[in-house]
């Protein structure tokens, strides 16, 4: 589905990301793991066509990304929602820029509304939501744009801890009804564990792919299971040691 073919991304001063090769499959869902700085979200805007490459090229579905990528969602840490719309005119902002005619609209959002959990909530605005309601709302806009790739930036990263955790099932749901591909950047190893098919941890400034668990658990999963805390194990021994190099420690 997406394919990264040895992407090297420069700034002025410092080079972000560098000789960066991998693959999304379709339907699958991977996280970004890294120490602060080391390329991820780059990677994430790179894909969504927000920038260019610097070096290498990228691929979805076949077709080279130039532009802005009108085949990805994106789903923000902050809430990035339209605060003069309702949950039901943010979601149907994609359809409607894509000329959906209006009883069209109508239909996609209702129906991701009801699949994010949100039915009696169409006409709040967001300033009426709590954060994971808010999220959630991000999540379905994302979705009613019929994206092949769904690309994530720390999207629970101001969640308490509870209602992470809710979220993130929440967000399996909804991947295995739609079958969408996702690639999803975080810092929390408990929570690539518990989400993805594959972990990617990449290496300290500049970026490059360092190491790739498949994780194997059976799903639903058991977050503190013998499978999960081996896996945590071994993904926090690779990771230690690009932290610490992105730190100047030994």
């Amino acid at each position: 589905m997406l394919g990264i073919k040895h992407l090297t991304k420069r700034f002025d001063s410092f080079t972000a990301l560098l000789d960066v090769s991998l693959e999304v499959k379709n339907g699958e869902f991977v996280c970004l793991l890294g120490p602060s700085g080391c390329g991820k979200t780059s990677l994430l805007r790179l894909a969504a066509g927000l920038d260019s490459p610097t070096e290498g090229e990228l691929f979805l579905d076949g077709k080279k990304i130039e532009g802005v990528n009108k085949e990805c969602g994106f789903v923000f840490q902050e809430y990035v929602l339209f605060p003069w719309r309702t949950v039901k005119g943010n979601i149907e902002f994609g359809p409607e820029i894509r000329g959906i005619q209006k009883e069209e609209c109508e239909r996609i959002s209702q129906h991701y509304i009801d699949l994010v959990g949100l039915k009696g909530f169409e006409n709040h605005y967001p300033h009426e939501l709590s954060g994971g309601m808010k999220q959630r709302v991000g999540i379905a806009r994302a979705y009613a744009n019929n994206p092949k790739l769904l690309l994530m930036d720390e999207p629970f990263g101001a969640l308490d801890a509870q209602t992470r955790n809710i979220m993130q099932g929440e967000l399996l749901r909804i991947w295995e009804k739609e079958h969408i591909s996702v690639l999803f950047v975080t810092h929390s190893v408990d929570e690539a564990v518990y989400l993805a098919d594959r972990v990617v941890v990449m290496s300290a400034r500049p970026g490059t792919v360092k190491e790739i668990f498949e994780i194997k658990i059976p799903r639903p999963r058991v977050r503190t299971g013998p499978a999960a805390n081996a896996m945590r194990d071994q993904i926090l021994k690779s990771l230690g040691t690009e932290i610490k190099k992105a730190s100047g420690l030994k």
